[in-house]
């Protein structure tokens, strides 16, 4: 694993396990963190918000990005997932993640910090619908 920018992949791990007691999950009981790295060095950092009206709910991985986003950040350079035991990121956060290029490195962990798979976001999502795809 290369150190990005003074961030390394650990740093951006350790944030989303210190994150992830910020969850908002009641229904699934299932906690999300996630700590983005921007081009520019800028780390944002989400947690999953769930709601009792289940197709509201937002993941991690999604408020992470859209908080970027929102700041004028559009290019990603590592983005860290944990959960309890490193789960992968659903196909919403894989899409999402996709719009902002497929070379962004991902690292998913559990809560104990240790990375169980390290790739990129075209590595989670081969094939992926992405905007040069679209007709103009």
């Amino acid at each position: 694993m290369s150190q990005i920018h003074d961030v390394t992949p650990q740093d951006l791990v350790q944030l989303a396990v210190e994150n992830l007691g910020k969850s908002y999950s009641p229904y699934s009981h299932y906690p999300v963190s996630a700590a983005l790295l921007t081009a520019t060095g800028k780390v944002y950092s989400g947690v999953n918000i769930e709601n009792a009206a289940y197709p509201v709910t937002i993941c991690a991985e999604r408020v992470a990005v859209f908080k970027a986003v929102s700041d004028g950040e559009m290019r990603f350079d590592a983005i860290a997932v944990v959960t309890e035991n490193g789960g992968s990121p659903c196909g919403s956060c894989r899409q999402v993640l996709a719009e902002f290029g497929l070379d962004t490195k991902v690292y998913i962990a559990n809560k104990k910090a240790e990375i169980v798979m390290e790739t990129t976001v075209g590595g989670l999502l081969p094939g992926a619908f992405t905007p040069d795809k679209l007709v103009r």
